[in-house]
């Protein structure tokens, strides 16, 4: 889950990079970058931390250009705090390109021993986008007529990274001399779109992770990039477009609408908010079915993302709806944070409980998932300090009971609380009276009844089902591994950056 951004203007982009990467800073805290291009050279700049803190005034004059691509990372490939593997990523050879990616490739050792074989081609870290950008570097001088590029040779190229590459990418890339191409995986996992806005001069084009940069800065959507293909726009703000996969079916991600999107975004004709409020209905169809025992005072959701389908369930429930904790905006998201450790250090440093609305009441408290449990373990306890009779809790999604391998930061099943675990173990577990999870089958209909043109998502958090036919229990396992060693490495950097990032907002 990273965002990323690619605009082509008639004027200075930097700005309009900055400020689309601002509106997509939800979906990763870890880094941030930005390339723009001016001609054929390339203005670099990017580092680790949110995009206030990575671009100062200096930063921005400098990167001048009419075109450019911009980046904000969390980790899920690589070592989760290496400022290294911040994006962009650059290679010269043999045309100099820009990459910037959203998603994991599940080849990616595989790719890797290849590019060093084969292509003699040598990645520099251990980020599976720097092997993406170097295929998709090899693939253009495999197709390019004497190092000459054209729309057709860059599709070709683009239909080269789809045979070799598996897994979820969304990227995009500035080409030096010639434009930006932005391209989607073939089955459509992680969301791209791209909208348009009339210009003085004309026609200006911007491509983002989430309809809400579009937005937020003018820009009309015009449409989702379709799974498999690419699109090219030149500096000159020509526009081209191909499908460069030869079999493609469009499988979104369901975590992006239970989670991980804004829910002002629009993501392949589906409201992220619209989905959110249904998750709240099916919720207390559930509820009125199987629970209708428990004896509800109050309904409060969890801050943020969980507010509608709290807000739903309340209304089907006949029940008062009440915000019982405030956050604090300056934490980052604790999903996100590496180590059960410095997850458990933040929860309480970010939300804080209303006492008035928890005080001898029976609440039910409403999140949009449970993960790893440790944020839903502390905030229950939380509402028994505030004075709770009992705690209900409630989830607008499934039991994340398997690894997601197609770029979302869940990837060992012991970080899971609900692998191997039933419902009543996992409300033990966390400490409430009762838990009512979404069925999988809801959460699939609520999604979809919002454009039922879309039949199909990438639902292997919840069913441990992996479309893309190429991830093995081996490959499961050997991921597992390798998130535990890095885990054990990250974990005392981790905790220092933590402890400097309360330390500033005292």
């Amino acid at each position: 889950m990273c965002g990323i951004v690619g605009v082509v203007s008639r004027n200075s982009v930097n700005q309009v990079l900055y400020d689309g990467l601002l509106v997509l800073q939800h979906r990763g805290q870890d880094a941030a970058g930005i390339v723009t291009a001016d001609g054929s050279s390339f203005h670099m700049h990017k580092g680790g931390g949110m995009v206030r803190d990575v671009f100062r005034t200096r930063n921005m004059r400098a990167l001048v250009g009419h075109a450019g691509i911009g980046h904000i990372r969390y980790p899920t490939a690589g070592s989760a705090w290496s400022a290294a593997e911040s994006q962009p990523f650059y290679v010269n050879s043999p045309f100099g390109i820009v990459l910037g990616h959203n998603g994991n490739l599940t080849n990616a050792e595989q790719l890797k021993n290849d590019l060093f074989r084969l292509d003699l081609r040598h990645v520099n870290t251990e980020s599976d986008s720097e092997v993406l950008l170097n295929v998709l570097a090899h693939e253009m001088a495999a197709n390019a007529n004497q190092y000459k590029l054209d729309p057709a040779t860059i599709f070709a190229a683009v239909s080269g990274v789809h045979r070799r590459c598996r897994g979820a990418y969304a990227v995009v890339a500035m080409i030096a001399g010639y434009g930006l191409l932005a391209f989607r995986d073939p089955f459509g996992i992680r969301p791209l779109v791209f909208g348009k806005i009339q210009g003085p001069n004309g026609v200006e084009y911007m491509v983002a992770s989430e309809s809400v940069a579009l937005d937020g800065l003018g820009f009309e959507l015009i449409r989702d990039v379709a799974p498999g293909e690419a699109i090219f726009i030149d500096l000159d703000g020509n526009f081209y477009s191909h499908q460069c996969a030869t079999h493609t079916s469009l499988n979104p991600c369901i975590f992006e609408f239970v989670y991980l999107a804004r829910p002002d975004s629009v993501i392949d004709g589906i409201s992220v908010y619209e989905t959110r409020l249904r998750m709240g209905e099916s919720l207390a169809r559930k509820m009125q079915r199987d629970f209708s025992h428990l004896d509800i005072d109050v309904v409060i959701p969890i801050p943020d993302s969980s507010r509608p389908s709290a807000m739903q369930l309340s209304n089907h429930l006949n029940l008062p709806y009440r915000e019982g904790f405030i956050k604090n905006r300056y934490i980052g998201r604790t999903f996100i944070m590496p180590g059960q450790a410095i997850r458990r250090k933040s929860v309480r440093q970010k939300l804080n409980a209303i006492g008035m609305e928890f005080r001898g009441k029976n609440v039910m408290l409403v999140d949009d998932s449970i993960v790893r449990g440790t944020t839903s373990r502390e905030i229950v306890q939380m509402a028994r300090d505030a004075g709770a009779n009992k705690v209900y809790f409630a989830s607008a999604a499934p039991p994340v009971r398997f690894a997601n391998v197609y770029g979302i930061d869940m990837p060992t099943r012991d970080e899971l609380i609900a692998s191997g675990r039933s419902d009543e173990q996992i409300a033990r577990e966390i400490g409430c009276d009762a838990l009512i999870y979404q069925d999988i089958g809801e959460l699939i209909n609520a999604v979809r009844s919002v454009n039922p043109a879309v039949t199909q998502f990438e639902t292997s958090c919840f069913s441990g089902e992996y479309i893309t036919g190429d991830v093995t229990q081996d490959y499961l396992d050997g991921v597992e591994a390798q998130r535990r060693d890095s885990d054990k490495a990250g974990a005392t950097s981790a905790a220092t950056q933590l402890d400097l990032a309360l330390e500033s907002t005292e």
